[in-house]
């Protein structure tokens, strides 16, 4: 396989779930210090990659406003991460995928670099990204010609990320320096938690 470089390289915000821990909100456009979630991360990965896909299951036509290509799950029943996935590698011309989700703003400015490294000194299939402490998965770099090997794992029923990796090898990318990156707004709670420390460190509250 030839390994890329971050020019072929998709970025995929993955804004398609329920939002079950945050009363049903879509989680892409709840609002973190006065700006939607998808805002913080579009900023955050727009300088380290070619183009950017968003994944929306709701709400498209809100999404539609960034100026990217807007794609549902083709599964139906917000079936998780992984119909992201496979409706985003159906959906770029680039050889490689980079995933993350629309509750993530604390992205570092070489998240794609750090994963490009992992693949490449590893001679991966997959990498993914690694807190130190715990492999986070959504947080993935995946060529498109796994795209197959994705269908037939749909197709079988199966939904768990952590199973369809383990069909290929995957790199672990070390973000231990950083272990910030992955932390995502799922409750109302944890964004109000989020929003203070941010507000601070901006010099807006005490």
């Amino acid at each position: 396989m030839n390994m890329p470089g971050k020019h072929n390289v998709t970025a995929v915000i993955l804004a398609g779930g329920k939002g079950r821990r945050m009363d049903g909100k879509d989680k892409g456009l709840v609002e973190l210090a006065n700006r939607p979630l998808i805002e913080y991360v579009i900023d955050g990965i727009k300088p380290q990659v070619e183009t950017i896909i968003l994944n929306a299951n709701r709400n498209q036509e809100k999404y539609s406003h960034y100026g990217y290509p807007v794609i549902s799950d083709e599964l139906n029943d917000f079936q998780g991460p992984l119909a992201g996935f496979f409706s985003a590698l159906k959906n770029t011309s680039t050889s490689h995928i980079v995933t993350l989700p629309c509750d993530g703003p604390l992205l570092p400015g070489d998240l794609v670099e750090r994963l490009l490294f992992a693949l490449n000194d590893k001679k991966a299939d997959i990498a993914v990204a690694h807190d130190g402490e715990r492999m986070q998965p959504v947080y993935s770099l995946i060529p498109t010609t796994l795209i197959s090997s994705l269908s037939s794992f749909l197709n079988a029923g199966e939904r768990k990320i952590d199973l369809w990796y383990k069909q290929h090898r995957v790199a672990l990318a070390d973000f231990s320096d950083c272990p910030q990156t992955f932390r995502n707004v799922n409750t109302t709670e944890q964004r109000d938690q989020l929003q203070r420390v941010l507000l601070k460190d901006e010099g807006l509250l005490p």
